[in-house]
């Protein structure tokens, strides 16, 4: 499972020209589900970006949580950061997990975030979306 966390003042995810998902100030995250992945996986990862001290204290040092703040997460599931280029430039996306183990994993994350008292909003599982986001710091963090 690979997650990329970008701290955000605002973000969306548009499919069809609808606003799906929406959030204020928080974090939004492209989930890749990996065919190895496991909900005791999806359980830590989510555990961890709910933890992990990105916003700034009153001194301006990275030193609070999502849980901290009391921030939201926008949660889009994005196969493509399970790719392999070792071989070639064209991407192979053969070690992403199929929709029907991918989706329940995805769920999972989305769930255990909720569970620790964070706002979750998500995009379309397997839509074209469309992510528009205000990145804040800027802060982007890939996690595994």
């Amino acid at each position: 499972m690979r997650a990329v966390v970008q701290r955000v003042t605002r973000a969306r995810v548009v499919v069809d020209a609808e606003t799906v998902g929406s959030i204020g100030a928080g974090l939004c995250i492209l989930l890749g589900v990996a065919a190895e992945d496991t909900a005791d996986e999806a359980g830590r990862l989510a555990g961890k970006i709910a933890r992990l001290r990105v916003f700034e204290n009153e001194a301006g040092k990275f030193d609070r949580s999502l849980l901290d703040v009391g921030g939201e997460a926008l949660v889009v599931s994005q196969f493509t950061l399970i790719a392999d280029t070792t071989k070639g430039n064209r991407p192979s996306f053969s070690g992403a997990a199929r929709q029907d183990q991918a989706e329940p994993l995805y769920g999972v994350f989305c769930d255990e975030l909720r569970a620790l008292g964070t706002r979750v909003e998500t995009g379309a599982f397997g839509a074209r979306m469309n992510v528009e986001l205000v990145n804040d710091g800027p802060v982007t963090l890939v996690l595994s």
